[in-house]
């Protein structure tokens, strides 16, 4: 039982270390300027990313569609 409780103390300290290391590495400097997006930021963001969520979809299923009905199409077109 006392291995677990000093396994488990030992990982919350790699976890804080690691914590106090955050602001210091290669992306501290990225972390210090970031700031919280306004409400019209936000909302641009989230459209934007629907928009391509709903393109990448439309373009999948025309992938399909085109693999499931085209070769009966052409078989169809070219007798």
């Amino acid at each position: 039982m006392a291995g677990i409780v000093d396994r488990s103390w030992e990982v919350q300290r790699r976890i804080e270390e690691r914590a106090k290391r955050l602001g210091k590495g290669k992306y501290g400097r990225v972390l210090k300027m970031a700031r919280k997006p306004t409400s019209d930021e936000y909302s641009r963001i989230v459209l934007i990313t629907g928009l391509g969520i709903v393109a990448i979809g439309a373009l999948g299923f025309l992938i399909y569609w085109g693999m499931r009905y085209g070769p009966d199409w052409f078989r169809s077109l070219f007798g």
